[in-house]
């Protein structure tokens, strides 16, 4: 059958070369290869994790890869997201992943989405891609793709990373389990803290990101056993794999016998984020009005509830370091009097600690929104982020 009659793209000269290793594989051959150009593959999230899985699905020529991400490239992203280098700094990161992967394979299409993956956009986004690979970081859009692809029928590769350890999946309803039967429900806000807060072993999305790849090609190869139904959790300090099994929920309110989730959601509020939920309550300050206060010399205490090693990275002077771990042992040392400000990273810790001063009687105690991220980016540049 010649390449017309089977609606599947040639492949150049260049392209024979390129995939020599590829063509050798009885398992791929040359329509295994024509098959991963014809795909497209949407990758969500252009960080640690969706920095491996372009560069490989790249690599292996997959006709269109779509990027989905509205950041720009921090130095603090280096020590894990390989897409880019230090001249990138500053970059968005778009820009800077499709000149790379296009440097990387000039054969292949990438597609640029610089917005925020949200339930107004994502049907028409995802909509032209066959398999979406979920490398993102927070739980609001997590589900937000799974949702999208259940309901338009196409396979979710799944990644999640945490300090040492990782996870992967693939989701896939027709076949499967989605996520909401592993995940019915959004843990607590607050209760999960973000890789910033916690910290990721740096080549840790290096692995996960490249077995999301392998999965990824596998589903368009129609090859060997995919992910489905299974949870594979890596180890990397104890260097030790383990798989769990997943059953389909039949009782899973997505994909379920009787789902009664037939369109896409406010996902914030389904996972609790937010202002309100971010502050569980306590009342907020913004970076910007504790700037107006200080400089009018109308500061209010500042309690500072991150690690000492963040401190060292960067500060605000006149702040009270206590950490969160330690506030229920220290809240003595603190006067119930006076107005205070609590501040951490980007606002969580502290919003958890201002609630628990409120509990031990403090009538006058604000959550500063954002944390000192947030004074960087709106106050002082001079103070590094991280």
């Amino acid at each position: 059958m010649s390449d017309h009659e089977s609606g599947l793209p040639p492949l150049g000269d260049d392209e024979l070369r390129r995939y020599g290793r590829h063509l050798v594989l009885p398992e791929v051959g040359l329509e295994g290869q024509q098959r991963l150009k014809a795909a497209r593959v949407l990758v969500v999230g252009a960080g640690g994790l969706g920095s491996p899985l372009a560069l490989y699905l790249a690599a292996a020529g997959v006709g269109r890869i779509g990027l989905v991400d509205f950041d720009r490239v921090d130095l603090s992203n280096l020590q894990r997201q390989v897409l880019y280098d230090t001249r990138d700094v500053g970059r968005a990161k778009l820009a800077a992943a499709s000149e790379r992967l296009r440097a990387l394979n000039p054969e292949i299409e990438v597609r640029a989405h610089e917005v925020r993956l949200a339930s107004d956009n994502a049907f028409e986004i995802l909509g032209d891609y066959d398999v979406v690979a979920d490398g993102t970081d927070n739980f609001p859009t997590r589900y937000l793709v799974n949702d999208a692809c259940v309901l338009l029928g196409k396979p979710n590769v799944h990644g999640s990373i945490f300090r040492f350890e990782g996870q992967v999946s693939v989701f896939d309803a027709a076949r499967g389990p989605c996520y909401r039967c592993l995940f019915a429900d959004p843990p607590p806000a607050g209760l999960v803290p973000s890789c910033a807060e916690g910290g990721v072993l740096g080549v840790l999305p290096g692995v996960i990101g490249v077995l999301q790849a392998i999965e990824t090609v596998k589903l368009i190869l129609g090859i060997g056993e995919p992910l489905i139904g299974r949870l594979l959790i890596f180890d990397a300090l104890a260097m030790r794999f383990r798989e769990l099994k997943l059953r389909k929920d039949p009782n899973c309110r997505l994909c379920g016998a009787n789902p009664t989730v037939r369109a896409l959601i406010d996902y914030e509020s389904f996972c609790g984020v937010g202002a309100d939920a971010a502050g569980a309550g306590a009342e907020q300050l913004t970076v910007r009005e504790l700037a107006g206060l200080r400089a009018r010399g109308e500061a209010p205490e500042l309690l500072d509830v991150r690690e000492p090693f963040e401190i060292r990275v960067a500060h605000l002077e006149g702040a009270r370091l206590i950490p969160l771990g330690g506030l229920a042992e220290r809240v003595a040392e603190l006067d119930r009097s006076r107005p205070w400000v609590v501040m951490c990273h980007h606002g969580t810790r502290s919003a958890r600690a201002a609630e628990f001063l409120r509990a031990q009687g403090f009538t006058n105690v604000r959550n500063l929104t954002g944390g000192i991220d947030a004074w960087s980016l709106e106050v002082d540049p001079t103070v590094p982020r991280y």
